[in-house]
């Protein structure tokens, strides 16, 4: 009788397993293949406008003319910016056009980094911190806050299409956290911007979004009144004076 119930039950137990591998593996190749869809697929053109052609010979210009490659990075970058804020594979092609490499080369770097969005964002995509620091500063009950106000899941877009939610690993200002991002794709590459709002409380982040529905520019960086920048609260107790320079060698001096 034992014996027949640990049978049964490991069969269980190896049946929820092939689950989740099943729904891992469909995961990670959403993540990681591209599938054409009718507004993101190989054969519709697309090419940097005039502007940007511009912007493309200045980047160009910073790297080696046989080190081209280098500047994959930013012009990914551009592209994203003048496609409002993702990159459909008819863009990664017209770069590696640009830079003379094997457009495969350019989808390696398109799928590694999570700065380029492969499906469609919002004009306002707002990327919550998930890093300890923030999570521990109550970041989880930010981004709940700011889905259940837009009525959307992470990584949708509204159906007005101004917003989208998603997440994002360490800022670098844990000291302001918790924090979030907002990529502002509403005038294109022309008037992107991408700032931080740090403190943040659920109100505070709700009423951030809002104020750019209403088209307003709230400010960014720390959003407790109480702080300058990443300065302490109620201002600094130690290293109230100039610090003094460091001691340094005179390299021209004799030994």
């Amino acid at each position: 009788m034992f014996g027949r119930l640990a049978a049964q039950r490991l069969n269980e137990i190896r049946t929820s397993i092939r689950r989740t591998t099943q729904a891992s593996r469909s995961f990670s190749t959403a993540l990681n293949y591209h599938i054409d869809t009718p507004d993101n697929k190989t054969d519709l053109p697309w090419e940097f406008n005039n502007a940007n052609k511009e912007k493309v010979k200045e980047i160009l210009s910073f790297y080696p003319s046989n080190y081209k490659q280098s500047a994959v990075i930013p012009l990914l970058d551009l592209a994203q910016q003048q496609n409002g804020g993702w990159l459909p594979v008819s863009a990664m092609n017209a770069v590696a056009k640009v830079v003379e490499v094997a457009p495969i080369r350019v989808y390696e770097v398109a799928t590694f980094y999570t700065m380029f969005n492969r499906t469609k964002v919002g004009k306002y995509h707002l990327l919550v911190c998930g890093t300890t620091p923030c999570m521990i500063r109550g970041s989880r009950g930010i981004e709940e806050a700011i889905l259940k106000h837009l009525g959307v899941k992470r990584n949708e877009v509204t159906k007005d299409g101004l917003f989208s939610v998603g997440e994002m690993e360490c800022m670098g200002c844990c000291v302001n956290a918790p924090m979030m991002t907002v990529a502002d794709y509403s005038n294109g590459s022309e008037g992107y911007a991408y700032n931080y709002y740090e403190d943040l409380t659920p109100k505070k982040a709700v009423e951030i979004v809002e104020a750019f529905r209403k088209g307003e520019k709230p400010p960014r960086g720390t959003q407790n009144p109480g702080r300058i920048n990443c300065g302490p609260e109620g201002g600094n107790t130690t290293l109230l004076g100039e610090p003094k320079a460091p001691p340094c060698r005179d390299l021209d001096a004799a030994e």
